[in-house]
């Protein structure tokens, strides 16, 4: 059948291939070429005109590669579905203000675009909160004549666990409880300095289940302190002591430590209920606790904590009801060290409070300016518990950064000499002249594995300008006109 036959003029019909002469190779249609994969010294033996492999293009589109100019996409959900990565966890490390939270935001943007959720847990400069809101999100502010959030809250998982039924109730039951036990023994540690003996996290348990069958709707902090000082059965076994008095003295020190998050600078934040409600159906949630920056660090770290056990309750009730390959939920955690140097033993209960990247629906973003931080942490404990969640993160993306920060992040994760290079050029400008761009500014290499990194550099529009600028408070007051 030819053009004339279906009513195309000849300058409709698809244009054919090779010379009209015989030999010339004439042709309509052109099979497609078969993909041979081999190391170079072999491949262009066989075939001379081998090319590198592409970069995946598969997910957000984060920019294009430095060398090849192709476009990159990144997907940590669809790259483990795909084999190439064993998690999705993606470790964001570099100098301040090369847009590592610029490269975040990206990410959450194109995941929330696909049908996914973006959580942004203990916001501490308040700086998602205009992407947050423009993706339709909602944005809960904490801090004195602000909003409260009560560390017991279990409203975010009251519908799954409503809907659940058999052992998936009781293990969604069991992990509320269990977080909440851990919030509670992180609150405490904070508040003391030094981690709880064991008796007294056993008491504090204890008082929680206490607590917890007293009430219709979710304990506060001061119902645990009341069921303490109550000291009702099991307590008084827990601490293996007769009559009130002595009681009463056993728990001295714990109650004065509860009670510290009831009357001390957390007055009136997370000591009574949740002044809001997580929305289901929300595409982004996140919780600004920049009203607090200004404050100790303690507190700070006892606001973030709070945040953290809230989001993962978030996530929690949105994948219990997400059906099987939804969009992931990703959940970034900025500013990570601010709460876990505070005292000992933080690392290990924030891990258990914010557990959550273990599971395949679960995209989490850790970022960071430098391994430094890790080294501020208390204890060698704590500090190898932290050099393995960078290990165990099964993306890298470095910015800019100078040589002694790559060389610490070399002894965990394998970064080749090449690539040292190109992200150590990129950690200053070359030069003292004012207005030239930084060098590392949306910069980006990508690793995972053994694999050569993906240099990458994004390129924002003018509308991500806007909303994902940190900068606004260096820049001098636009006059009038």
């Amino acid at each position: 059948m030819n053009a004339r036959a279906v009513g195309l003029r000849a300058a409709d019909a698809p244009r054919a291939w090779g010379r009209p002469a015989p030999g010339g190779g004439r042709a309509g249609h052109v099979e497609g070429g078969a993909l041979h994969v081999g190391p170079t010294s072999q491949v262009c033996g066989l075939f001379p005109f081998a090319i590198g492999a592409g970069a995946p293009v598969h997910g957000v589109p984060i920019g294009r590669h430095l060398l090849t100019a192709e476009p990159v996409g990144l997907d940590p959900a669809e790259w483990l579905r795909r084999g190439l990565v064993s998690s999705t966890g993606v470790w964001v490390q570099g100098q301040p203000g090369i847009g590592k939270s610029a490269f975040v935001k990206r990410m959450i943007t194109g995941l929330v675009a696909f049908g996914g959720t973006a959580v942004v847990p203990g916001d501490v400069k308040g700086e998602y909160g205009p992407l947050v809101e423009a993706l339709g999100g909602t944005v809960w502010r904490i801090g004195r004549g602000q909003h409260a959030l009560n560390p017991l809250d279990g409203s975010p998982v009251r519908a799954a666990l409503r809907a659940a039924v058999g052992g998936d109730r009781a293990a969604l039951a069991d992990t509320l409880r269990a977080r909440r036990i851990a919030l509670l023994e992180a609150l405490l540690v904070v508040a003391r300095g030094e981690p709880l003996p064991v008796t007294e996290r056993r008491l504090l348990a204890a008082a929680l289940d206490t607590a917890t069958d007293a009430r219709v709707d979710d304990p506060v902090i001061p119902d645990v302190l009341a069921a303490l000082l109550h000291g009702a059965d099991p307590l008084p076994g827990i601490v293996a002591t007769r009559g009130p008095e002595a009681y009463r003295r056993a728990i001295r020190e714990l109650v004065n430590t509860l009670a510290l998050l009831c009357d001390g600078p957390l007055r009136g934040i997370v000591d009574r209920p949740s002044t809001f409600r997580a929305d289901p159906l929300a595409p982004a949630v996140a919780v600004d606790v920049s009203a607090l920056d200004g404050d100790a660090d303690d507190v700070l770290a006892a606001a973030m904590l709070c945040t953290w056990a809230w989001s993962a309750a978030v996530v929690d009730g949105s994948r219990a009801g997400r059906p099987e390959g939804a969009e992931p939920v990703a959940v970034v955690q900025d500013e990570l060290w601010r709460a876990l140097r505070v005292a000992p033993g933080l690392v290990e209960q924030a891990d258990r409070i914010t557990r959550l990247n273990r599971h395949r629906g679960i995209v989490s973003f850790q970022v960071t300016h430098s391994l430094d931080d890790l080294v501020a942490l208390p204890t060698e404990a704590d500090r190898a518990k932290a050099r393995g969640l960078v290990a165990r993160s099964g993306m890298l993306v470095l910015g800019g950064m100078a040589k002694r920060e790559l060389e610490a992040l070399r002894g965990l994760v394998p970064v080749s000499a090449g690539e040292s290079a190109l992200v150590t050029s990129w950690a200053g400008p070359p030069s003292w002249t004012t207005g030239a761009v930084h060098p590392g500014r949306g910069r980006y290499l990508i690793k995972s594995g053994e694999r050569v990194g993906l240099p990458v550099g994004l390129t924002l529009t003018p509308t991500e300008t806007g909303l994902y600028d940190t900068d606004r408070a260096l820049r001098p007051a636009q006059g009038p006109g």
